[in-house]
Order: C-alpha cells, then structure tokens, then sequence
C-alpha cells in the first residue's frame, strides 16, 4: 500500500499535581491555546480542549506515527514550562504524572466533544475523581487505587 491512512481518535485527561486548583480562569483558555498548538505541532490534530481549575481533557486525532506517550510527554513538559515561565502561578507548576487516554470511534466525535466542551457545568456535580475513576470504569481498564492520584502530604 503506498500511503498511510488512519482515523484514531483519543481523549487525553491529566491533572495539576495533587490536584491543585492552579489552572485559573483568567489563563485557562491561553493554555488551551498552547495545548492545542503543541498537539498540531506533533502531526496529531486537536479536535477540542477544555477542562477546569484541576485538569485538561484534549481530544485528538492521532497521527498514526506518533505515540500517544510521546504526545502527553511533550504536550505536558511545554505547557507546565509555559505556566512557569509566564509566572502564571506563585509557585512551580507541574502536572501529575501519567494521565488518561480513552479510544473512541467516528460516530462518538459529536458526543466526546460535546462533554469535553460542557466541563464547567459538568463540574459543579462531580469531581474530577469521580469523573476520572468512573471513565476507568466505564473503560474497563483495570486499576489500583493507590495509584491514581499524588496525594499532596
């Protein structure tokens, strides 16, 4: 076959570190921005981001020559750079280590964007926990509860 074709479409979630409500409104959307332009810049193709003071969700189509390990680490290590060179909060930002991802068809392109796009009203009646541990339910993907989450001591 002389080309390559491919429809792989992903959401990604990851939090501040310990969960830290950081991401404030006043910058939330630069940094989605931010987000969004360093996902382009892999070959990947940002469909939505959003989130809210804790996380980001970013939902993606997914070069096929581009590890979604490789995306979340340069999408992370840029932004939090980003935030800490701007100043954007008193201290060192850092994002949690690791994250969420969860496949989806074309036919579910409207509904994952849709939730994406509605997290701050979706927020005011779950936590991101809830939502997270309930995606990892939903997804049947298989857990250990000590380490979903950094707990700040």
């Amino acid at each position: 076959m002389a080309n390559t074709y491919s429809q792989i479409y992903v959401q990604c979630i990851f939090a501040v570190k310990y969960r830290t409500a950081l991401i404030h409104n006043e910058w939330r959307q630069s940094l989605q921005g931010i987000i969004g332009n360093l996902i382009n810049e892999s070959g990947c193709k940002t469909i939505i981001i959003n989130g809210d003071e804790d996380h980001i969700h970013c939902f993606v189509s997914l070069k096929p020559t581009i590890s979604i390990s490789e995306l979340m680490k340069g999408v992370k290590a840029k932004s939090s750079k980003y935030i800490n060179d701007h100043k954007l909060v008193k201290r060192r930002f850092e994002w949690q280590e690791g994250y969420g991802v969860f496949s989806y068809g074309h036919s579910q392109i409207g509904d994952v964007y849709n939730y994406i796009s509605n997290q701050e009203s979706h927020h005011k009646k779950q936590t991101f926990k809830e939502e997270y541990l309930a995606f990892l339910e939903k997804f049947e993907v298989p857990y250990d509860q000590r380490y979903i989450f950094a707990e700040l001591t």
